[in-house]
Formats: structure tokens, sequence, C-alpha cells
């Protein structure tokens, strides 16, 4: 491997443990605890987003179904083909959009707003119209992608799986989860067998 690759990659770990650390400086306690309520009473969570934020949302999804809160990722493509009528009134729509202007989003929010669907988005940008139309937006922060270019979507990846992972134990906490509930919904794998173990 040339120097040069090796001392990036030695780099890119220090890039996104900073932006972790100063993700903090941005943490809106307000902001967070309207969103934890709003996750926590929701009869059903649609998350979605584009590209690397809408891999992170799938993960979002898989999350909250492993402590019971009923979720599914919706293609922004499939959407406004008919997959938000998964949603319904007082349900939950995760948007998550870096710029907060991805222009596949736009037309979903709007679909949101009229069946009185509650919007969470999480953006950098607190302007940006996924952000305005909002109920509740959380501040994403991302001091630079890991990459020579400052382009390729590493960094905001990692903090918006952050985001999504604070999100989700603040929830286990406020809905008292039980491991034991863990326990019966995954029952595979090493997990499974640790959490089975009589």
């Amino acid at each position: 491997m040339r120097k040069e690759a090796l001392a990036a990659a030695k780099n890119a770990y220090k890039i996104e443990s900073e932006c972790l650390t100063e993700m903090l400086n941005y943490f809106d306690e307000t902001a967070f605890s309207d969103a934890v309520a709003l996750l926590q009473k929701a009869p059903r969570i649609g998350t979605c987003g584009c590209g690397h934020s809408g891999i992170m949302c799938q993960h979002f999804s898989h999350l909250l179904c492993c402590i019971e809160q009923p979720s599914r990722f919706i293609s922004p493509a499939e959407a406004v083909h008919g997959a938000t009528g998964f949603l319904q009134e007082g349900d939950v729509m995760v948007f998550a959009s870096r710029g907060g202007k991805t222009k596949e989003l736009l037309p979903i929010m709007d679909i949101c707003k009229q069946k009185k669907i509650s919007v969470i988005t999480i953006t950098e940008n607190l302007e940006s119209p996924l952000a305005l139309d909002a109920d509740v937006v959380l501040k994403q922060y991302v001091n630079r992608e890991t990459d020579k270019y400052n382009a390729q979507g590493t960094t905001s990846s990692t903090a918006l799986c952050m985001i999504f992972h604070a999100l989700q134990t603040a929830l286990i906490e406020e809905t008292d989860f039980q491991n034991e509930k863990f326990a019966l919904i995954h029952p595979g794998g090493a997990v499974g067998e640790r959490l089975n173990k009589k």
C-alpha cells in the first residue's frame, strides 16, 4: 500500500472521531426530546432519504423494529407511487437530508402534511425546505468527509447514524423496553443465543 493511502486511512479515524465529539455542541435538548416524544407515541414510523442518507434510514427503521416501534424505510421512488399509504394520521415520517433540499423528498413532505403525519427532519441546513416544513428538526453536523476531495458520504453517514443511535438509546429508556422482549423477536445468531440462554 502507498504511504499516502495508509496515512489517509488513519486520518479517516481522526476526522470521524472529531466529528462525533464536536456534534455534542449542536445537541438541542428540546428538539431531541420532542423527536423522542413523537417517535414514542407513533403507531407507525416511516423513514426516508436518498443515497447514503437512505441507507442510514433503513438502518434506523430496523433499529426501531428491534424495540417494537413499527417502522419501515419508504423509498423516495416508491413513496410517490403509493407507498406513503403505509402512513396514516398520527404517524411519523423521519426525513434525512444533509442539505435539506433533496428534490425527491419535497413531494413526499407535501403528502405527509396533507395526511397530518408528523415530520422529523435531520439536516445540516436549518433554513432548508425540509427543515422549515418539519414539526421537529435535528441538527446534523459534519466537519468534513474523510476522502481528500471532501465528496464521499463517509463522515456525514457516521454523523447521521450517531443521531439515529442516540434516538434509539433514548427510546429504550422512555419506553422501558425490556431485553426479554428483544430475546423473543431476536432468537437468531450469536445475539439470540446469548439472550435466550437458559
